[in-house]
């Protein structure tokens, strides 16, 4: 069986790479480095299809060390000693390039083993990961190594790369292979900047288009759209990505953008993540709209839980409705930074004893001189209100929440001003 097409026809030189101009432009670091011939450990970080296997494997053909590649996700530590028993043997007479691809599966263990060698120069590390490496990677590994991170690559740049591969086939197949107008584009942005995606939908398509009486092949844009479904968005669940896109729906949310919020909605959705959507719908309503509009809680509660009943597909609807509501809701954080100034106190042991008038009590000990609770029941006051303390001695004047600016706290605070007849 050959290789995918996005192996066969993977780049061999630097300028050969899609997108990473950041990196690999003219006079940039990362380019500069590896022309030099001097090779630091490296750790490679971004998404899928974006270029770090490639270009692990364009440095390790310009270097005269012996090449070893890994793979986190099946290599042991017994691997990294075989490795290891190669070193100041007439095997790698130069030390070792070790290429790790998705270091993130290796366990701290694992990646300790390599420190040694890694310090005293014998084994150079190229790493790459799809994850952030200052979560996954230990960081002594780190503290030796140099970060650089891939980008995502532009739809737009990956159109030329899609040509390619259909000009690749017909010189490799020896056919006449004819694409229909927008089959690269499609392909391109279908994939989501997902080079080797694209690649190899390529190839899906290529093998999937009919040959005609004359021996011509025909790709055409609905084959294209046929083999690229549900291709274009990078989520997984335990990815960065997913973060990225729960905080994105939520900030939307409460920068009351609608467009936003529902873009990352159908991201969550489409990547069939109902759970997350629920969860961070239900914490800016709580949190960010609040008691701006109170009655928002129950009413997202409703469609969160009309969602979950009825499930995907049908789940976009009241979710939809929810955020909308939400994006265009009044915006109150009051509640929640009270809380967190008296959760603050309580952390640093500012609190004290409840005031008598408030305990559970009623009876007093022969010790106490001053015999009842003193606790006035406010329903029996004019106005349900009376003046007492409620607050330990120790923090007596604290105050933790102030009035939003909002219609409805404004309405609140006017109403006490009035009956306490002080300013609040």
């Amino acid at each position: 069986m050959s290789a995918p097409l996005a192996d066969r026809i993977r780049p061999t030189s630097l300028d050969e790479i899609v997108g990473q101009e950041h990196l690999l432009g003219k006079g940039k670091a990362l380019r500069n480095i590896i022309e030099s011939g001097q090779l630091p450990n490296l750790v490679f970080y971004g998404p899928s299809g974006s270029g770090k296997t490639t270009l692990a494997r364009i440095i390790a053909a310009k270097t005269n060390r012996k090449l070893h590649k890994l793979n986190g996700t099946n290599a042991s530590t017994a691997d990294i000693k075989a490795i290891v028993s190669e070193l100041d043997t007439f095997a790698a007479p130069n030390g070792i390039l070790l290429y790790l691809d998705e270091i993130q599966y290796f366990n701290k263990k694992q990646q300790q083993s390599l420190l040694e060698y890694i310090e005293n120069g014998k084994i150079t590390l190229i790493a790459s990961t799809t994850e952030n490496p200052y979560f996954y990677v230990y960081s002594a590994v780190l503290s030796r190594s140099t970060v650089f991170e891939f980008k995502a690559i532009k739809a737009e740049d990956v159109i030329p790369a899609v040509e390619r591969g259909f000009e690749f086939l017909r010189n490799e197949r020896d056919e006449e292979i004819i694409v229909e107008d927008g089959v690269s584009k499609h392909i391109a942005y279908a994939c989501g900047g997902d080079v080797r995606k694209a690649m190899n939908t390529v190839e899906l398509c290529t093998l999937a288009s009919p040959i005609d009486g004359s021996g011509r092949r025909y790709v055409t844009l609905e084959i294209a759209k046929q083999l690229s479904q549900r291709s274009s968005m990078r989520y997984d669940k335990d990815s960065d990505e997913h973060y990225d896109v729960i905080s994105a729906f939520q900030k939307s949310m409460r920068g009351s953008d609608p467009d936003a919020a529902i873009h990352y909605l159908a991201r969550l959705l489409e990547g069939g993540d109902l759970a997350s959507a629920c969860r961070r719908l239900m914490v800016c309503a709580c949190e960010d709209v609040g008691l701006a509009y109170p009655m928002i809680i129950p009413i997202v509660k409703a469609a969160v839980d009309a969602a979950l009943q009825v499930g995907l597909p049908e789940a976009r609807i009241p979710l939809a409705d929810a955020v909308i509501l939400v994006c265009n809701s009044p915006k109150s954080n009051s509640a929640y930074v009270a809380l967190d100034k008296a959760l603050d106190d309580i952390k640093k042991g500012h609190s004290g004893p409840i005031p008598r008038r408030l305990q559970n009590k009623h009876f007093d000990g022969e010790d106490n001189q001053n015999k009842g609770q003193f606790y006035i029941y406010p329903q029996d006051c004019p106005n349900h209100w009376v003046e007492q303390q409620y607050l330990p001695d120790a923090i007596k004047d604290r105050k933790y929440y102030e009035f939003g600016d909002n219609k409805n706290e404004q309405a609140a605070k006017e109403y006490w001003q009035r009956i306490k007849g002080k300013k609040l």
